[in-house]
């Protein structure tokens, strides 16, 4: 699919027009990416330069996209990760001396759970011109150390500052540098770049109680840059959200990326609606789990979500300090999913080996059943006849073995035998305790107890 139809792009745009009018935005360009490919593209207003108004936002209209610029350089560091330049759990001050908040990790940094301060002992960062690394490091003290490292999740823009640094220091070039060499250039994102180019938005803050603007200013913010410095357009940002949803193995592993995606922190309580990964914001919305990250800088709003398991995302760019809703890119989802859902893919037999398709059926963990199933590529499937509890799958391994891929045996070994399975210990048979498998402890007769 390349283009949604006629009902469906009507819809979007109504919904695009409702939120630019209803929250008064001088400007906001917004796109569906499906299958890796733009699917729909909607702009509206007219007030996008200085001037006042003009034109409306195109694909090639730059905005800034703040945060969004975290999702980037968290990228590198993954990279840098499966270079072996780095373990994500590398304490940050191994690689940046005796910084303060340097026993936080890598991976700690990557997911706000660092217990940093939120923002650096500067003046107000996003309205003013940067320091260098130099003067921010030294200037930071015990007192931007807020929460224990790793006890909860605390937003923080002056960690990603510090893995600007860590990538300058371990590439040996600038973050933004790596940046545009490793993710920008194979990407296809020329579009997007540190200080605006033509055609760009001018960044405007509304007034709250009457329909005039205020011009916000925009620098280069120097070593608190990587934590949203980039602009960036409709069409990069699709680019990046078809990455998001489909990866590109010259700039990820794909392992990597649904490492990045893995819940390290949640950040609404028990509701778990949002949270975060590694450099990703998290969300789960009607079933769908998405990724991406939202972006505020003065003047500008973006955000981009990307459902993987549907090869679907959406993202909007918009010149206003605040006033875009929440619910934007979720309804533009549910739009698609309502007006154009998609077809199950069609089910096709396959090959299987003869002893692999032997394994399959019931098995028993003591007394409760289990089902073993067989996947493609010889992987395995072990969940509980009763669904849920501690189902995962398994890929094959060189040595015979299965490796759990996921679910409560992620990363543990399944043995098959010629009697039964052994799980890291936990013994599977055919018959609930079959006394022949080597089950350990006593394994007696089922029975009626005596009155």
């Amino acid at each position: 699919m390349t283009q949604v139809g006629q009902v469906t792009a009507r819809a979007l745009t109504r919904r695009l027009a409702v939120e630019q009018s209803e929250s008064r935005i001088p400007s906001i360009v917004a796109a569906v990416v499906r299958d890796g490919q733009v699917a729909w593209r909607g702009g509206r207003g007219g007030t996008v330069g200085p001037r006042g108004p003009g034109g409306g936002p195109t694909e090639r209209t730059q905005y800034r996209v703040g945060s969004i610029t975290k999702s980037l350089v968290a990228v590198v560091v993954m990279r840098m990760r499966d270079e072996g330049l780095l373990e994500l759990s590398d304490p940050v001050g191994a690689h940046l001396g005796g910084v303060a908040g340097g026993e936080a990790s890598v991976a700690q940094l990557l997911s706000h759970t660092g217990g940093l301060s939120a923002e650096p002992p500067t003046a107000w960062w996003e309205r003013t011109p940067g320091v260098g690394a130099g003067e921010l490091l030294g200037g930071l003290g015990p007192e931007q150390v807020r929460h224990r490292a790793g006890r909860r999740f605390h937003y923080s823009n002056l960690g990603y500052a510090l893995l600007g640094e860590l990538i300058a220091r371990l590439r040996g070039m600038g973050w933004l540098e790596a940046v545009r060499a490793e993710v920008l250039e194979p990407l296809g994102m020329r579009d997007t770049t540190a200080r605006p180019r033509p055609p760009h938005a001018t960044g405007y803050a509304v007034h709250p109680y009457a329909d005039v603007l205020l011009e916000e200013p925009e620098h280069d913010h120097g070593a608190m840059a990587p934590a949203g410095q980039l602009w960036s357009t409709a069409g990069d940002l699709a680019r990046w959200a078809a990455f998001l949803t489909g990866g590109c193995e010259e700039v990820l592993a794909a392992g990597t990326l649904a490492e990045m995606r893995e819940p390290a922190a949640v950040d609404d309580g028990d509701a778990w609606t949002g949270g975060f990964g590694l450099g990703l914001q998290l969300a789960r919305h009607r079933g769908r789990r998405l990724a991406g990250h939202g972006g505020s800088m003065p003047g500008f709003l973006a955000g981009v979500w990307a459902d993987p398991a549907d090869a679907t995302a959406v993202l909007y760019l918009a010149n206003a300090t605040s006033g875009v809703s929440r619910a934007l890119l979720f309804d533009l989802l549910d739009i698609v999913e309502e007006l154009e859902p998609r077809l199950p893919a069609e089910w096709r037999p396959g090959g299987a080996d003869p002893e692999l398709l032997a394994l399959t059926g019931l098995w028993h963990w003591g007394p409760v059943p289990y089902t073993l199933r067989l996947l493609p590529d010889r992987m395995l499937s072990l969940a509980p006849v009763s669904g849920g509890g501690r189902a995962s799958r398994f890929v094959p391994q060189d040595d015979g073995t299965w490796l759990g891929l996921d679910g409560y045996y992620a990363g543990e070994t399944l043995r098959v035998a010629a009697d039964h399975l052994d799980l890291n210990t936990f013994v599977f048979t055919r018959e609930p305790y079959a006394p022949q498998a080597p089950v350990p402890g006593e394994v007696g007769d089922w029975h009626t107890p005596a009155p």
